[in-house]
């Protein structure tokens, strides 16, 4: 019994000391980008890129982070001379928290005082991931005048939230978000530091992103959008369909199935629907690692399909 009393007090002690070290490791990271009042708070703004006669890119993350996911296709942006911009919802990253609730109408309003106070000119092509599809969508329709194109990543459509199952996947990870953010408030992610990035980012965004997976402000407003998704599924279907005159890239990722059937045919509707509509599957990458630094290369691709439409539209006699 001593031994077993032993053990589990060093294994405590191991724990919390990893803890300690993770949170402050975590800390030393100066964050990229900006912060941006949008009226009494602020979002962090990361924009990359030179500025040019060619639409920014205006990027919005999925569940659960910011940023940072973005950072290694802002990287290959501005490589390539494309100016791009993504930042933290409030309550996600290094952004000050929001009003509750936090679904797409909270959300597209704070998307659209970030623009605004940015300083940065749209029209922009808005790029979403996952659960983004939802938000830009709406933004998209009630903006109409900031919208150039849309490159979509593995997105959310409205009409998916009603497909068999769906029902079953938002509870599940209504589950899981309500756990992480449990998980996160008592500090029990902390020594899971270095697990943090599933994407393959660069250096200065897989500390941001480690940072996010390990605090628990992040998993607590992570756990009040998962809890909003389908709020903001129905707040999109009001706002209307995406003008078929934008140009739309989808990409989404995975090996073939009989599931990812169902969801991609919803998933590809923007594009075959578009006047100006791509769509490509990168079969070795998963729904995270298409955003990172080895299958990065493809979304590129894909938002230069977008930007060869518009240049072709804007020609001389067209």
């Amino acid at each position: 019994m001593r031994i077993l009393l032993f053990a589990i007090l060093g294994l405590v002690s191991l724990f919390a000391t990893v803890a300690v070290a993770a949170d402050l490791l975590s800390r030393f990271q100066k964050p990229r980008g900006a912060m941006i009042d949008v009226g009494g708070r602020s979002l962090r703004l990361v924009c990359e890129g030179p500025k040019s006669d060619r639409p920014v890119i205006w990027m919005e993350a999925g569940a659960f982070s910011g940023a940072a996911d973005f950072a290694a296709l802002q990287q290959k942006l501005a490589v390539k001379g494309l100016r791009s911009c993504a930042y933290d919802r409030a309550g996600m990253g290094y952004s000050d928290p929001g009003p509750k609730p936090r679904d797409g109408t909270a959300i597209v309003k704070d998307l659209g005082a970030l623009i605004t106070s940015s300083g940065e000119r749209g029209p922009f092509i808005l790029m979403g991931h996952s659960m983004a599809g939802l938000y830009l969508r709406q933004f998209a329709a009630q903006n109409p005048d900031k919208v150039a194109g849309l490159v979509l990543l593995d997105a959310v459509t409205p009409e998916m939230i009603g497909l068999p199952g769906a029902a079953v996947f938002v509870n599940r990870m209504t589950t899981l978000a309500r756990l992480g953010s449990i998980a996160g408030s008592l500090g029990l992610t902390k020594p899971f530091y270095l697990m943090g990035d599933r994407v393959g980012l660069p250096v200065e965004g897989r500390a941001e992103k480690r940072r996010g997976f390990i605090n628990g402000r992040q998993s607590r407003t992570a756990y009040a959008e998962v809890v909003s998704w389908r709020a903001a599924g129905e707040q999109a279907l009001v706002a209307g369909p995406l003008s078929p005159d934008w140009p739309v890239a989808v990409i989404t990722a995975g090996p073939p199935s009989p599931q990812m059937d169902v969801w991609n045919e919803v998933r590809h509707a923007p594009a075959r629907e578009s006047r100006a509509g791509f769509i490509d599957n990168v079969d070795a990458a998963s729904h995270t690692t298409m955003l990172g630094l080895t299958y990065g290369d493809r979304v590129v691709a894909g938002l230069e399909k977008v930007l060869t439409s518009l240049s072709a539209t804007s020609a001389p006699g067209r």
